[in-house]
């Protein structure tokens, strides 16, 4: 091979391997997660919870997540969304049964929020800051952020124990991977 043609080889592989994270394996179970700061991947698991995941999906087709609010961010803990109201009590209007795993609660995990009833999760999600072993087999984990964490950790921070946000960051926009790629 000339040292030409092994430049050019370099080159190429180079260039795949800086455009590969944003690319997803399975588009149609990964999510655009769009935030003021970047873009957040997001990895889902329907082999976890196919009917969070089945919902989740519907819920970002039809637009319900864009412009929603972190409305509770605890440092060191997660961020929530997921409220069209805003203040943690709103949600779709469609509880769903919950769908616990062995998978454990690590940065970037994706879980689904709920009230005290095991079976009352809804819209809102939530994503971990860092590992948070106490809520293993307890919360739905549905999906796991594989890139765009740094984003994540810029996500304004709320006071107190209740971690809720005086001035929230917005969901821009949220997308399923396949719609991106068929547009």
């Amino acid at each position: 091979m000339t040292h030409t043609a092994k430049i050019l080889t370099a080159s190429l592989l180079l260039v795949l391997l800086l455009a590969a994270p944003c690319r997803a394996a399975d588009p149609e179970n990964t999510l655009f997660l769009d935030l003021d700061y970047g873009r957040v991947v997001i990895e889902m698991r329907p082999d976890l919870a196919p009917a969070h995941v089945a919902r989740i999906k519907e819920l970002v087709r039809s637009g319900f997540y864009n412009g929603l609010v972190f409305h509770r961010v605890i440092d060191g803990f997660m961020a929530q969304t997921g409220d069209p109201s805003g203040t943690g009590r709103g949600g779709s209007g469609k509880n769903l049964r919950a769908e616990f795993s062995r998978q454990p609660f690590v940065r970037g995990t994706v879980g689904m929020a709920r009230a005290q009833s095991e079976h009352s999760g809804d819209s809102q999600f939530f994503i971990c800051f860092a590992p948070a072993p106490y809520l293993d087999g307890q919360y739905t984990v549905w999906g796991q952020v594989t890139s765009g964490m740094e984003f994540v950790d810029k996500i304004r921070k709320g006071q107190g124990s209740s971690g809720m946000v005086g001035t929230p960051d917005r969901i821009v926009r949220i997308q399923v991977a396949a719609d991106v790629a068929a547009k």
